[in-house]
């Protein structure tokens, strides 16, 4: 969601911060600000819109100062306008915050502080942590934030500046995320390492309840009851250039077309072909519970969800544990009753999820075991769950997932099989899934080599307002995603349905007007999907087919082709996915959208 940037050394911090936020913009945001000390005075800008329109208002500015904070806002109390973009001020203007996250009490704090006679300037939550910070100050900023800390409810990251304190930033978090970046040349902090990486690859990040004073030379870490905390930085393992665009005219079809090398990086040193069993070195200290557990549930949000939706046919398929897959926002509603030894499997491609986390720990207050799959090292789930396995996939900057997802399949798939071996799963069953396993990187580079075709396909469609996408078993949740990502990025209306529901109420919808992509490789389920093309077909409805390599039954029913390479039945979604993946970004593409910031969506999604 919403992005901080700080900076405290020896440059200019303008510049720096600006380049932060650049570097942030894929999160998404609706308008931005800057707050730079410099000898007693503030240089203070905000702009709603995209980083651009704050350059506008800064550019030919002498803004020298070496400490500063930057925000790029998405809004959540008040609508996107210059007065509700960060920093936000106390009434003196000499304490400058920006916070991501959401202060659930603010309203009782602000009526208590109108109360004292405190003027609010806008409609957030925000402000509020300005007054709180201001009410509390008696010469000492960190304490000051302490004190506010203790009187918020709710989640956030903050930077907090004092205009007579010099060349000094107290940062806090609870349950949103914050990262501090140790220069040679100053100190960082941001709520994501590619606001930074550029300038310093040696992190410390700040656990949930902590508060860090930073100067250009040093930087002190306690708890909010003031206990002092060493902790050690940690390397961040990639750098400026992986969040490059590389040639690319968009980070989501660079992502696309990194695939294959995403999938040899969930594989790398975790593959035993002669005993047909993968090695995950992440699930070691809950291992001996794990492989007696019956049990589980798979707990995410939207694009993450659908990868556990194809992970529960893949565990019903190579093991004998039940699972179920629940989305994380609806998950704490239910009454939850979990058998003994049960494991909850958190999934997050930024590890930061505010609902996720939310359910993780009611799961927890239950009695469960949690494991994550997450793709950013020391975030908020990797750090709360008692075991868990990284993509290793590198940055994703498109706001619409696409890697990520595809390491997600694999990931789950690789335990899937573990858990298989140590089951019913034979030996040759084992080696035979490992072995079509390594063919997928291939696999899905054949398909991209396809991309022009899958173009024409659609710039002969772009242009229609309603699509369907149909699927059976394996493939079903593939349909949803599908839809997903045309929805996501293109604006376009689509559903993904169950092909065998089809009849029960989307069949009315078919007319010659609307698109069906049909995912139709040949499984078990091959027939059934003929029976429900062959129904769309009958009501002049245009078919995309998806279908495995020389089905030439499948090729001549439909109007359109794609073809993917043969593999085993709960392999087949890292392949299908593929194709629906490149129809939604050139849909998009012909449409002039904004492909990597699609509107309303944000990146990391840490409100509720």
């Amino acid at each position: 969601m919403c992005g901080i940037v700080c900076y405290v050394g020896n440059s200019k911090a303008k510049p720096l911060l600006i380049e932060g936020l650049k570097r942030l913009e894929y999160r998404g945001y609706d308008s931005s600000g800057i707050a730079v000390q410099d000898t007693g005075r503030m240089d203070y800008y905000r702009a709603v819109g995209k980083i651009v329109e704050l350059e506008k208002r800064i550019n030919g500015l002498e803004i020298n100062g070496t400490t500063g904070i930057a925000h790029t806002r998405w809004a959540t109390h008040g609508e996107p306008t210059e007065k509700n973009a960060h920093p936000h001020r106390d009434m003196e203007e000499k304490i400058y915050v920006i916070h991501n996250g959401i202060i659930e009490n603010y309203q009782s704090i602000k009526k208590r502080l109108e109360k004292k006679g405190v003027i609010f300037r806008s409609d957030t939550d925000t402000e509020v942590i300005a007054h709180l910070v201001a009410e509390n100050f008696t010469g000492n900023l960190n304490e000051a934030v302490r004190k506010a800390m203790s009187q918020i409810e709710g989640t956030f990251g903050i930077a907090v500046l004092h205009k007579d304190i010099p060349g000094q930033i107290v940062v806090a978090r609870r349950g949103s995320p914050l990262i501090i970046g140790l220069g040679e040349d100053g100190n960082f902090a941001a709520s994501d390492v590619s606001a930074m990486v550029r300038h310093t690859k040696n992190v410390i990040h700040l656990n949930d309840n902590e508060l860090a004073t930073i100067t250009k030379d040093d930087v002190s870490i306690s708890t909010l009851q003031a206990t002092a905390i060493k902790r050690e930085a940690e390397r961040v393992e990639w750098s400026a250039e992986d969040v490059e665009l590389d040639g690319f005219p968009h980070y989501m079809l660079k992502e696309i077309f990194e695939q294959p090398e995403t999938i040899k990086n969930a594989m790398r040193g975790r593959l035993d072909k002669g005993e047909g069993v993968p090695r995950l070195g992440g699930i070691i200290p809950v291992w001996d519970k794990l492989k007696e557990c019956r049990h589980i549930v798979i707990i995410a949000c939207g694009t993450s969800y659908y990868s556990g939706c194809v992970g529960r046919y893949v565990f019903e398929k190579l093991t004998e544990i039940d699972v179920q897959v629940e989305l994380a926002s609806e998950f704490r509603y239910r009454k939850l009753n979990f058998p003994p030894n049960t494991f909850i499997i958190s999934m997050s491609q930024s590890g930061e999820t505010a609902d996720t986390l939310a359910a993780m720990r009611e799961a927890r207050r239950k009695g469960a075991h949690l494991l994550g799959i997450v793709n950013v090292v020391d975030s908020s789930i990797a750090r709360e769950t008692d075991a868990g396995i990284y993509n290793h996939a590198g940055p994703e900057i498109g706001v619409a997932s696409t890697k990520i997802f595809i390491s997600q399949l694999t990931i789950l798939t690789l335990l899937a099989i573990l858990l298989g071996r140590h089951q019913n799963l034979s030996l040759t069953e084992g080696v035979e899934a490992i072995r079509a396993m390594e063919a997928l990187p291939d696999q899905v580079q054949s398909i991209l080599s396809k991309a022009n075709h899958i173009e024409a396909i659609a710039a002969k469609y772009h242009d229609k307002s309603n699509w369907l996408f149909l699927g059976r078993k394996y493939q079903f949740p593939i349909a949803m995603e599908g839809a997903l990502k045309l929805k996501e990025i293109s604006y376009i209306h689509a559903e993904g349905y169950a092909a065998g529901e089809m009849k029960h109420g989307p069949i009315a919808l078919i007319n010659p007007q609307m698109p069906t992509v049909a995912i139709a490789p040949k499984d078990s389920l091959y027939d059934k999907m003929i029976s429900n093309i062959q129904e769309i077909k009958s009501r002049r409805g245009p078919i995309i087919g998806i279908g495995t390599e020389g089905d030439t039954a499948l090729k001549e029913m439909v109007d359109d082709f794609i073809e993917i390479p043969q593999t085993l039945d709960f392999l087949y979604p890292i392949l299908t996915v593929v194709p629906c993946q490149l129809l939604a970004y050139y849909c998009a593409l012909m449409l002039k959208r904004d492909i990597d910031r699609p509107r309303n969506l944000a990146k990391s999604v840490t409100v509720e």
